[in-house]
């Protein structure tokens, strides 16, 4: 059965998830990320944790084209879980995404960061619960998007991925 703490935690997160609709209505947000956030909570909810199931997860991976040919923006939302009984401590992660490209009539495979930028900040990351990761990358002019796979590193290990097929 639930333990009590487990249960006033509950509380807390029905009670916060209703803030926060109540915000979203109130001001009648047109705001993605608001929304995505919310959509995401509210998919959470009929379990409140992920429950025994420890680990990182990536959530709602979305990829689009910037202005500019080429440019494309990157963001999700990556959920780590500590468990029941765990203390949820930060965790680091790294992030890498596989870009598959097709460019004068061949396959090609891009790996971001480059070796040059893996210890850039903007693909390190430190997490206690949720997390939003969000950038951009380009690719060659002339070559096509074929798809992009997401992936959390942790000690080079991969530990969660999503992929995009375009």
């Amino acid at each position: 059965g639930m333990t009590s703490t487990e249960d006033s935690r509950l509380q807390i997160e029905k009670t916060m998830l209703q803030q926060l609709s109540e915000q979203v209505r109130a001001l009648g947000i047109e705001n993605a990320a608001l929304k995505q956030d919310l959509a995401f909570f509210e998919e959470l909810m009929p379990s409140a944790t992920l429950g025994d199931k420890t680990g990182f997860k990536i959530n709602q991976l979305r990829v689009e084209p910037s202005k500019n040919n080429g440019e494309f923006q990157y963001r999700m939302l990556v959920v780590y879980n500590a468990g029941r009984h765990a203390t949820p401590k930060a965790m680091q992660g790294r992030l890498r995404l596989i870009v598959k490209i097709r460019q004068n009539g061949k396959n090609a495979t891009i790996s971001i960061p480059t070796k040059s930028e893996e210890n850039t900040e903007r693909f390190l990351f430190e997490l206690k619960s949720l997390h939003r990761l969000e950038g951009g990358f380009s690719i060659p002019q002339d070559a096509t998007l074929r798809s992009v796979e997401a992936q959390l590193l942790q000690d080079g290990a991969i530990r969660a991925k999503q992929s995009i097929v375009f």
